[in-house]
Parts: structure tokens; sequence; C-alpha cells
């Protein structure tokens, strides 16, 4: 490979040859769910395509006025009108985690009256274990899904 002066910088080839190969990328995870959960009944796409889901950001989160485990949850879902949720994240989230995250909800769950409180909506959130309904508060990780980057109230998640 020649050069035209002294300072120039000899060429590279940066065109993969046919005997490269390219190497896995491995990214590491905190945590892994335990093999073996049981997973929910197929559903088609037509149903899937039924579910709403948007990004709204937490306005405001205050306890449950009768559930200890729930926060009820006041949200800019980008409607131009506040959503409330209840959800059952106490135990794993305060109040200066939550208001401003910007979370993702089923925006068209028919609303529901929870302990007195109405709930229109879900968080989405994972877990390392399901919920078990003979001990409540069992050790089980959970987390929010919120998005990657800022995009406003009422995006579309698909």
């Amino acid at each position: 490979m020649s050069t035209s002066g002294s300072n120039s910088t000899p060429a590279t080839d940066l065109t993969p040859s046919a005997s490269a190969t390219v190497a896995p990328v491995v990214v590491p995870t905190a945590t892994t769910a335990p093999a073996g959960l049981a997973t929910k009944a197929q559903i088609t796409f037509e149903d899937f395509a039924k579910v709403d889901l948007r990004v709204a950001t937490v306005l405001s989160c205050v306890p449950h006025p009768s559930a200890d485990r729930l926060w009820k949850l006041q949200l800019d879902d980008g409607s131009g009108t506040p959503r409330q949720i209840c959800a059952g994240i106490r135990q794993h989230y305060t109040p200066e985690q939550l208001v401003g995250k910007r979370i993702v909800i089923v925006a068209n769950l028919a609303p529901r009256v929870i302990r007195g409180e109405e709930s229109r909506g879900m968080l989405l959130a994972a877990s390392s274990a399901p919920k078990d309904p003979t001990n409540p508060i069992a050790d089980r990780e959970v987390v929010i899904l919120t998005t990657e980057r800022e995009i406003g109230p009422g995006a579309i998640v698909s």
C-alpha cells in the first residue's frame, strides 16, 4: 500500500472477509428468572392487538387508604385528563422512586374498584417469581417497565 504524502495514513479495509467470524455479544444479567416458571395459555395475535400499551408519567404517589401493599398513582397518559391506577408495588418502590418516572401501562383495561378506589389501567412490571397468594410478602424482585429514552406521555408501545 502506498501513500502519497508523509502525513498520509494508509487506508484500512474494513470489509469483512469471507473467513471472518463475528463473536456473539453476551450481555450479563443481574438476576435471571428461576427455571420452570409456568407460562400462560397461548393467545392469538388478534387478542394481543387489542391491548393498548402506552407510556405514562407518574405525577403523584400516595398510599392506598385501605390496602397496605398498594400505591395510588396519578398519571399523565397524554390524554389531558389525569388517570388513577392502583399498583401493588408498595414494598418494592418508594414515592420518590416513582414520581416523574415514565412507565408502561395497559391503557384500555376496564376500570376496576380496588378496596374503594377506582383503578383505570395497570402498570407493567417484571418479576423474578410469580405472586404467591399464600405468602403475599414473599421475597421477589419487581422491576417496573420503563422507556430507555425520553418520550412523551401517551406514546404507543408496540
